[in-house]
């Protein structure tokens, strides 16, 4: 029973880590998958495949490795010299979307509750500290308690859906786009996801350690992620074309029922918000004190107090101009994490 808790345990901050805002508005799985039509179907399978196996080879090599941050692991993938200028721009990386995060938990209080967006920043902001300085327990604590509220939100959306007169869209939906634009999306949104993912999912790996544990883990929570982006490609196909139209495309699913279900829909995206960046500074921090010999319990409130400075641009600006250059490094990185062996000493051409 201890171990399954443990494979849940690794499951959900897997989810969790992985499954951001940008799922819980639904632009993420509008812009790489619903868009593509009936394809799309195909492409959540790859996803879930990528998502599954290389999730867990990450932990595992983690794991073999006793890495101290991401660091190790893409000194393992692209040699000591070109990984530590990769390691160097995942860290600019890491601390921009700690940026977008916490500037999009302040957006949430502006925008759904009508409060101060300086209030939503701060009261992130000191949230994340009384958490933070508890290390990857509290990571994962915070993960069994969201991830669960996540799935929950996705079977309620697909209810809502299923009653509508284009429930069946997602079998039937054609598209324009050019048949490698559609089939190179999975790989994209895998590489950027995983990508992110690492800062938190390698220090699990090497506190976890256990295999089975970590197969379990990465085994249930790629098919978790690969079962909640095909429900939520099922219901937002169900409102085609018209809904490519949103910012946030799952409120016009939602808008009508209204109450409690309006409710669970603002605490998941505040949830998806704050785990991701929980795990970006998380992971960030470890880099850091690995690089800069800082302690952890120093740098931390460093990079909080930067990311809370760098939130001022605002949520949008930040997201455009920093998510495409991150998703350029990451379709390299996942292309040498398929090909790297398991084993960590293996000969980097074998």
């Amino acid at each position: 029973m201890k171990k399954w808790g443990s494979v849940i345990q690794v499951s959900f901050t897997y989810i969790g880590t992985v499954v951001g805002a940008g799922f819980a508005t639904g632009q993420e799985i509008l812009q790489f998958f619903t868009r593509y039509g009936w394809m799309a179907t195909m492409t959540i399978g790859i996803a879930t495949i990528l998502f599954t196996w290389l999730g867990i080879k990450l932990m595992l090599l983690a794991g073999q490795m006793n890495s101290k941050s991401y660091e190790d692991v893409n000194n393992l993938l692209f040699g000591p010299k070109i990984g530590s200028y990769v390691s160097l721009v995942t860290l600019l990386s890491l601390l921009g979307v700690s940026m977008v995060m916490l500037a999009g938990g302040g957006s949430v209080f502006t925008e759904q509750m009508r409060l101060p967006y300086q209030f939503g920043l701060l009261l992130t902001l000191t949230a994340a500290y009384i958490l933070l300085i508890r290390g990857i327990n509290a990571i994962m604590t915070v993960n069994t308690i969201v991830v669960p509220m996540m799935i929950l939100f996705t079977l309620l959306t697909v209810w809502q859906a299923s009653d509508t007169p284009n429930a069946g869209n997602w079998l039937k939906l054609t598209s324009d786009f050019s048949p490698l634009r559609i089939w190179l999306s999975p790989f994209l949104y895998t590489a950027f996801n995983l990508a992110m993912a690492q800062a938190v999912l390698v220090p699990l790996g090497a506190k976890i350690k256990d295999r089975q544990v970590l197969l379990g883990g990465g085994l249930l929570g790629g098919i978790a992620i690969g079962s909640m982006l095909l429900a939520a490609h099922m219901a937002l196909s169900s409102q085609m074309p018209g809904i490519q139209q949103f910012d946030i495309p799952m409120s016009q699913l939602i808008g009508r029922v209204g109450g409690w279900f309006q409710l669970l829909f603002l605490l998941v995206i505040y949830g998806e918000i704050f785990t991701t960046l929980l795990a970006n500074v998380y992971g960030l921090c470890l880099q850091l004190e690995q690089r800069l010999g800082i302690r952890y319990s120093l740098v931390m409130p460093l990079v909080l107090l930067t990311s809370y400075a760098g939130s001022q641009i605002g949520f949008k600006v930040l997201v455009s101009s920093l998510y495409p250059l991150f998703g350029v490094l990451s379709m390299a990185w996942l292309v040498l994490l398929v090909f790297r062996p398991t084993d960590p000493l293996a000969p980097r051409d074998r």
